[in-house]
């Protein structure tokens, strides 16, 4: 097959990056013509934020516009801001000849379920693009009854977020990071910025009595949206000996810190949020999760068996949940294997890399 792919692929700075690539290169093994045009960029920011970035939306556009003929799929990893919604608009109208050839895959949703749930002139240029392409597809439920308002369910896919192999880890690895420990390590994984609820984490330990903070352990990893909201947060935490930032780890750094953590938080409220990479990675490794009941999650993690649910942007809803893992020392490990056999069972990069590939083999025969 020849297949035009249109997302952001490099650098692999978010969970939509390492799923586009992971497909991609899952493409590629297969022997399938794969003709990249990346809709990667540097900042983690959403929408048009400079001149250069306008510049970069355009050249893509040209780029479409040439590469849009004698292809047999066109994917198209979706956006979910207004400026990345016209942008995915204006490359489906590129493509509006080869419309039926056309694969949008929504990673996140909550953006698109508020256009699509609307009734204004977005709502109706989305829905006339996207019911007449070839499908369309979702991370799951969550973002089913936005898209059978405007396609046909029948061309609605759940294909599932995963953890990457190498993040696993077995049993002997988990008892072992849950026998005579003296404090609680407790991970932050993710991009430092507004909605993930890093900030919310960081108040509710400081504020936590002394007797609690010394049996626990906070390590944030993961990178800022700009220099200044780094500075304002190492300030805060500057002394707190406790807490520690880390930046952006990957690989098998990643894996290590990954495998001694016994906890992994994320209270977000994060308005592009679906179904956190950093959740299922956290289950591969056997961690215990906390985490808020937003967008995708609460189809993919269930309080008391997966960790504790806090409530969202709430500083006294995550200092419960740590004094709960104080009280609960004793069961954590029971939580932090069915993680890890959870993750086994449906959060594989082979069930990913088999659906995708199973959908666009069956399209092409029988297009």
């Amino acid at each position: 097959m020849r297949i035009l792919y249109i997302a952001a692929v490099y650098p692999v700075i978010s969970g939509q990056a390492r799923a586009s690539k992971t497909l991609m290169d899952a493409l590629r093994e297969e022997k399938h013509e794969v003709e990249l045009i990346n809709l990667g960029k540097e900042s983690l920011k959403h929408g048009v934020d400079s001149y250069s970035r306008l510049i970069t939306i355009i050249k893509v556009l040209f780029q479409v516009w040439k590469k849009r003929r004698n292809n047999d799929i066109i994917y198209l990893s979706l956006a979910e801001s207004f400026f990345g919604n016209m942008r995915d608009l204006a490359i489906c109208a590129l493509c509006f000849n080869s419309r039926h050839k056309i694969f949008v895959h929504m990673l996140g949703g909550t953006g698109m379920r508020t256009i699509l749930s609307g009734n204004g002139i977005q709502q109706k240029i989305n829905k006339f693009f996207l019911s007449k392409i070839g499908g369309v597809v979702i991370e799951g439920e969550m973002n089913l009854e936005a898209f059978k308002r405007v396609i046909s369910e029948d061309k609605i896919h759940i294909i599932p977020n995963f953890a990457e192999d190498y993040l696993f880890v077995d049993s002997k690895e988990i008892e072992a990071k849950f026998k005579n420990y003296d404090s609680i390590q407790i991970l932050f994984l993710s991009n430092l910025i507004p909605g993930k609820g890093y900030e919310e984490l960081a108040d509710a330990f400081i504020s936590l009595p002394e007797e609690i903070k010394s049996k626990v352990n906070i390590v944030y990893v993961g990178g800022f949206e700009s220099e200044e909201s780094e500075k304002v947060f190492l300030d805060k935490i500057k002394d707190e000996s406790r807490i520690s930032f880390l930046g952006y780890i990957d690989g098998d750094k990643k894996r290590e810190l990954l495998s001694q953590s016994q906890v992994f938080c994320l209270p977000t409220y994060y308005p592009f949020e679906g179904q956190p990479f950093s959740i299922f990675e956290a289950y591969a490794a056997g961690c215990v999760v906390i985490t808020s009941y937003h967008s995708g999650i609460p189809y993919v993690f269930a309080d008391n068996r997966n960790g504790f649910v806090v409530e969202k942007k709430s500083v006294p809803s995550i200092q419960k949940a740590i004094e709960n893992l104080i009280t609960q020392k004793e069961s954590l490990i029971d939580i932090a294997l069915n993680n890890r056999k959870e993750a086994d069972e449906k959060y594989r990069v082979s069930i990913f890399r088999k659906s995708f590939l199973d959908l666009f083999d069956q399209f092409y025969r029988n297009k």
